[in-house]
């Protein structure tokens, strides 16, 4: 898959590929529906996808955002990355890293921030193969609001 792909920023008509990827491979079933209404409502002051192609078929994906907290200076915030499990290994989600990367120095960012589930041990070498250190342990906490 080297050299086969390139880099775009997303498009409204990849909501259907995005969600194949993010169900069947990062393992977070959603609907084609959900994630068109998701690309709609971004906010292109604040946040940016890109998608790899190959053929013309989305091959992966990142969404990033600009990430302020009182306490620390401003940030890139990876809120997802994915590679179709067929198509890692050739470049393209070092190339998708880039460009989220690239995004971020455009907003005058110098920060990059990634929170990864602790079993994706794979993802873990990848960002350490890239230059990301690992910080610390989190608990992530969630709570329905019905």
């Amino acid at each position: 898959m080297a050299n086969n792909w390139k880099v775009r920023p997303l498009a409204a008509g990849d909501a259907e590929e995005i969600c194949e990827i993010c169900s069947e491979d990062l393992g977070y079933p959603c609907t084609a529906e959900l994630v068109r209404s998701k690309i709609e409502r971004l906010d292109s002051g604040r946040e940016a996808v890109f998608v790899a192609l190959s053929d013309n078929k989305c091959i992966g994906y990142i969404h990033v955002e600009r990430y302020d907290t009182l306490y620390f200076e401003t940030m890139a915030n990876i809120l997802g990355i994915a590679v179709r499990k067929n198509c890692q290994a050739g470049g393209a989600g070092t190339a998708l890293l880039s460009a989220a990367e690239g995004w971020a120095k455009e907003q005058g960012i110098t920060l990059m921030r990634v929170i990864s589930g602790a079993t994706r041990t794979g993802a873990h070498a990848f960002y350490e193969s890239r230059g990301y250190v690992f910080g610390k342990m989190q608990k992530n906490f969630s709570k329905r609001l019905s």
